[in-house]
């Protein structure tokens, strides 16, 4: 068990994050009282770790012109949809590389140093996730948005610290419907960085990316990856209203530099949730045949060693055969794990079928 709990943690994680990214992140912010202390600490020691970044942009020149081998493999669908469950079992595949919990909170401590402050961040951090008892360990697969929320200005993620302005966010930088051109381009730029260090860190040929937030932006991926593959996660929407209200309520915690009660981030996850799924609808004919599956996350659950055979041979990836032993140890090991159950309070089933009626109909869902 790690020395602090979650929800008690005196920094967040923009301790992590470049100096000019911190800067632009939190410039004329309303920061409320109670968060005073935790944003000077987070600030003081963000800008002693920002010391250290040309060091890490000297290393990255080596690795900056290297192309890529294989376009991405992008695990896409709404928070609390089976993401981390289906990218755990392929990660599996050392064909893969990915980014882990360390480089998320990390990500200009990569190419130097990181011994040292991956054993510091393994001795303090928790061992669970406390909204689902997932494990947590520095080396486990994670998604990539919380290290780009540390690596530029332009992140949706940027609502765990500010969280009045998430549709906001929403807009700009999750569907990137408002978004500016130059911040797109900064985006781009950025998300390669990412993926080249992470394949380097990792070892992999190809990157595998689960990353919610990239549901919203297949247009811009495909600009940058034109063969990358797809998997795109559906879950009951009840499930999913219930498992997104604990989650954000629980993971905001210790990120939040202002307040939001508990009703405003409801209305707001509720809302973010149309737009994802609309701007997915309207995007996913871009992604070229073939490579694109679609599966409904319950039908992955019962028997997820069949259905990852079967999404490989449906994206055409070769190498199943050499990471089959390693999927069937992990999800040896999974067979015990006790997930968290859900009841659907009367008022779920109400605000689900008055705004989520579009995903109980496409996805034929029903209590």
């Amino acid at each position: 068990m790690g020395l602090l709990e979650f929800d008690k943690l005196p920094i967040n994680t923009l301790v992590g994050a470049d100096w000019d990214t911190f800067k632009k992140v939190t410039d004329r912010q309303s920061i409320d009282k109670e968060y005073q202390n935790k944003y000077y600490l987070t600030k003081g020691v963000c800008r002693l770790l920002s010391l250290l970044n040309p060091i890490e942009e000297k290393y990255y020149r080596k690795l900056a012109d290297k192309p890529l081998e294989a376009d991405p493999l992008f695990i896409l669908g709404h928070w609390r949809s089976g993401t981390t469950f289906v990218h755990n079992v392929l990660a599996c595949d050392k064909h893969f590389g990915y980014t882990t919990t360390y480089q998320t909170v990390f990500p200009h401590l990569m190419l130097w140093g990181q011994p040292f402050f991956k054993k510091n961040m393994s001795f303090l951090m928790p061992d669970k996730r406390p909204t689902d008892n997932m494990e947590l360990k520095v080396d486990l697969p994670q998604e990539e948005e919380f290290a780009l929320s540390n690596m530029l200005p332009y992140s949706y993620y940027n609502f765990w610290f500010f969280p009045q302005r998430m549709l906001e966010y929403c807009d700009r930088y999750l569907t990137f419907d408002a978004i500016t051109e130059q911040e797109r381009e900064v985006f781009k730029k950025t998300f390669m960085k990412l993926v080249k260090i992470s394949l380097w860190n990792t070892q992999g040929a190809q990157f595998l990316s689960k990353n919610p937030p990239h549901t919203g932006r297949i247009k811009t991926l495909l600009e940058m990856f034109p063969n990358a593959k797809f998997i795109y996660l559906k879950r009951n929407p009840y499930t999913v209203f219930e498992s997104t209200r604990s989650f954000f309520t629980n993971t905001i915690k210790p990120l939040k530099l202002q307040n939001i009660s508990n009703e405003e981030l409801e209305h707001n996850f509720v809302e973010v949730y149309k737009r994802l799924f609309y701007k997915y609808q309207e995007q996913k004919h871009l992604i070229p045949k073939g490579n694109l599956v679609e599966i409904k996350f319950e039908d992955f659950e019962k028997d997820a060693f069949a259905m990852t055979e079967d999404i490989y041979n449906k994206l055409n990836l070769s190498s199943f055969n050499e990471s089959k032993p390693y999927i069937e140890k992990y999800l040896d090991k999974k067979k015990g794990y006790k997930k968290n159950q859900y009841k659907y309070e009367d008022k779920t089933i109400r605000v689900v079928e008055e705004n989520w009626g579009m995903a109980l109909k496409e996805w034929g869902y029903d209590l």
